[in-house]
């Protein structure tokens, strides 16, 4: 039987549009784990503060979610695998035993993002944020450069990200920050003013 001390809270996080939900399915159905969505958790069960009418999108209540997050975590035996590209603000550092920050090329990202009906400023936002390391910079200021791997996405299939992950979890792979400098990339490419000018 399984105790408490072994379970395993896993954050699965990244800009809108690098796939954070299909690995993290895939990743909790490989470990038998809970898997946490909370972006469904916060319309579910209505957890927030506000509707942002502009971007199409509410406002989680992170304090509410929060709370929740630690009631659902402290009545589990198994590993839960939380997903959400606000989910660094939401779980407590104590609890985490790691998280994955998923990177995508901006290039792929924009497709993505365009796919899906980003527009405007929240598509630009979005490129921005991932340009800029957002997502892996709050994870390392929060949880500490030991407990965050990054995991480059571009190109590849959920299936291949998330046998990176096993392996990371399972010690098999190194667990590490700094595989991508997309503003790097996007300047020797001669690129990046086509992005900048949108900021």
């Amino acid at each position: 039987m399984e105790t408490e001390i072994n379970k395993r809270i896993i954050v699965v996080t990244g800009t809108p549009g690098v796939g954070k939900t299909s690995a993290s399915r895939l990743l909790a159905s490989e470990l038998s784990a809970i898997f946490v969505s909370l972006g469904e958790l916060v319309e579910k069960e209505k957890l927030y503060s506000r509707i942002d009418r502009k971007r199409g999108s509410v406002i989680a209540n992170t304090s509410s979610v929060s709370k929740r997050i630690q009631e659902m975590t402290s009545s589990s035996k198994q590993d839960i695998i939380i997903e959400g590209h606000f989910a660094v603000g939401i779980v407590p550092k104590s609890i985490v035993h790691l998280v994955f920050v998923l990177r995508r090329n901006p290039e792929e990202l924009k497709t993505v993002l365009e796919s899906r009906g980003f527009k405007g400023d929240r598509l630009w936002e979005n490129l921005a944020a991932e340009i800029l390391d957002v997502c892996l910079c709050d994870a390392v200021s929060l949880y500490g450069a030991g407990k965050v791997c990054e995991v480059d996405v571009t190109g590849r299939s959920v299936e291949e990200v998330v046998k990176d992950m096993v392996s990371t979890l399972n010690n098999e792979k190194e667990c590490r920050v700094g595989l991508v400098d997309w503003l790097g990339r996007l300047e020797d490419e001669g690129k990046l003013d086509e992005y900048l000018k949108h900021f």
